[in-house]
Parts: structure tokens; C-alpha cells; sequence
């Protein structure tokens, strides 16, 4: 080997060996500064939790959280967890066809499990006409911005409520008129989508039960633009109804409710064409569709 080839050679190990030594370099130096090595992050393993519930757009899904597993999210979203490890969570209308369910254990370890959430064939309805143009007016905007404020602010109230727990039952008999998740598309622009469940009752005045178990934390004094007489009640763990359009409303804010107690009367304040409910369900942001929570009608 000539001269040059030898130099290059013996340079190249030396290279190479002040390359692999650079990790034990900065292990050693760490240690001398008393500052632990970071050790890489374990991967999450995966793991099977026992749950009941509706895995599609618009439903939902209820558990037991099993011991050593100490906190729970779903695609990023906190879960809340009950003393006695219950728990709930749903899927938005709009839910894609995975959620991955993510718990911490009591070593600090991760587990996921991966869900898959079916996709929901919705009505949609496309019309050869525009839709208006231009967004509300002013006016109507400087009613509507104090009555949205206090949807928002009834929805974050956490309540000692136990109705997430429960089968639902129907807070009314008659016709469906409207059902969850129905949309107009205006050449190609869609509109906003059904949020709820509209029950027919044909005339004002007819009562009408809580769902479930419940507190009451939205009972307007006077319509409001679009809900009309809106009552709101939450089922705890994020989970909440709202009750569009009655004649009149049988209960105050902070009241606590039974399932199957009257709690108002049907009708067609605010924005409605005729006497009916429209029930719509919510969990944290996620709009949820009303049929997913019951059994049959009758």
C-alpha cells in the first residue's frame, strides 16, 4: 500500500472512531454533570378495552376503564373517567373511519387500541338553486351573538349527572319529520346538515320526558332567534341534550331530572314551520345522532 493510500486509511479509522465515540462522550459527560441520560421513548403496546356502543358516525361508546390504567383520550380528546372507572365518548357526524382509543397505565407505559368507525350513508338532497347571498345581517347577528354565548357557556357546566350511563328512552311519540345528519347541497355548496332528531307531535302543548338522567343547565325565559323556548340538559361526561322549539318549559336551571319525568311541552317558537321537537345531542363538539341512543319507538 503506498504512503498516500496508508495515511488515508488510518485517517478514515480515526474519523470514524471519534463518530461512535461522540454517544459515550456526551453519556459520560452527563453523568459527570448529575443529569440522567434520556432514555428513547417505549412504543405504545397495544391493548383490548371492554366497551359497549354504537362504533359509527354520530354514535358512540361506553367502558369500564380495567385497573392499572389510569387516564383515557380518544383521537387526542381527554375522556373523562368516573370513580368507579366508567367512561363515555362518541364520534362526530363527520367522524373519519379510524379513532385510536389511548391510555396511560399506572407505570406511566402507553396501551392503544385502534377503533373502526363505519361510515353512514345520509340523506342528501341536491337542489338546482343557489344559495342566498351573504351571511346574516347585522342585526340579526347582534341577537344571535348573547344567545350563542350562552349555548357555549351552558355546555362547559360539569354536573354531578348520571344519565350517560342510561339506555335512553324517547322523550316523545309521533311522526319523524327530520332525521340526524340530512343535508341540502346548492349546486355543488353544501348547507349546513340536520343536527337532530325532529318528532312530529301535531299539536302545541303536548309534554314531553328527559331522555335520561339529567341536569338542567339552559331553561330560556323568552325564544331565542332560531331555537325559539330552548331547554338544554346535561347527562354529565360531556354529554348533553338540547330540546328546540316547545310551548313551554316545565323546569328551572340547576334542577335535577329522572328519565321519564315531564320536563316540558312541544310547540313552535323560534324558527320552526310547525308544532314539533327537535332533540339534538352533543359530547364535548361532536354532534350525535338522537336514534343510536334508543330502542324501537313503541
Amino acid at each position: 500500500m503506498t504512503g498516500y493510500r496508508r495515511g488515508f486509511a488510518i485517517s478514515l479509522v480515526a474519523v470514524l472512531g471519534a463518530v461512535l465515540a461522540v454517544p459515550a462522550v456526551i453519556r459520560a459527560a452527563a453523568t459527570r454533570s448529575g443529569v440522567a441520560p434520556v432514555a428513547p421513548a417505549a412504543a405504545p403496546r397495544p391493548v383490548t378495552l371492554p366497551y359497549t356502543g354504537e362504533l359509527t358516525q354520530g354514535g358512540w361508546i361506553r367502558g369500564t376503564l380495567p385497573a392499572g390504567m389510569r387516564s383515557l383520550s380518544l383521537d387526542g380528546t381527554p375522556i373523562k373517567v368516573a370513580p368507579d372507572g366508567g367512561w363515555f365518548a362518541a364520534f362526530d357526524r363527520d367522524a373519519g373511519p379510524q379513532a385510536l382509543l389511548r391510555t396511560v397505565l399506572a407505570n406511566g407505559s402507553i396501551g392503544e387500541q385502534r377503533l373502526a368507525v363505519s361510515p353512514r350513508a345520509w340523506n342528501i338532497e341536491n337542489v338546482n338553486i343557489a344559495r342566498s347571498p351573504g351571511g346574516p345581517s347585522e342585526a340579526f347577528m347582534a341577537l344571535r351573538r348573547p344567545e350563542l354565548a350562552r349555548i357555549n357557556a351552558a355546555r362547559t357546566l360539569v354536573t354531578d349527572a348520571q344519565g350517560w350511563r342510561q339506555r335512553f328512552v324517547w322523550p316523545a311519540k309521533g311522526r319523524i319529520s327530520g332525521r340526524f345528519g340530512s343535508q341540502r347541497v346548492y349546486r355543488g355548496e353544501p348547507g349546513a346538515y340536520h343536527s337532530g332528531l325532529d318528532i312530529s307531535s301535531g299539536t302545541s302543548g303536548t309534554p314531553f320526558v328527559a331522555p335520561a338522567d339529567g341536569v338542567v343547565i339552559l331553561a330560556a325565559e323568552k325564544p331565542f332567534t332560531l331555537e325559539g323556548n330552548l331547554l338544554m340538559l346535561d347527562h354529565g361526561m360531556g354529554l348533553n341534550s338540547a330540546f328546540l322549539h316547545c310551548s313551554q318549559i316545565l323546569v328551572k336551571e340547576g334542577d335535577h331530572v329522572k328519565q321519564g319525568q315531564v320536563i316540558a311541552r312541544i310547540g313552535m317558537t323560534g324558527r320552526a314551520t310547525g308544532p314539533h321537537l327537535h332533540w339534538s345531542i352533543k359530547w364535548n363538539d361532536a354532534r350525535l345522532d338522537p336514534l343510536l341512543f334508543l330502542g324501537p319507538m313503541n
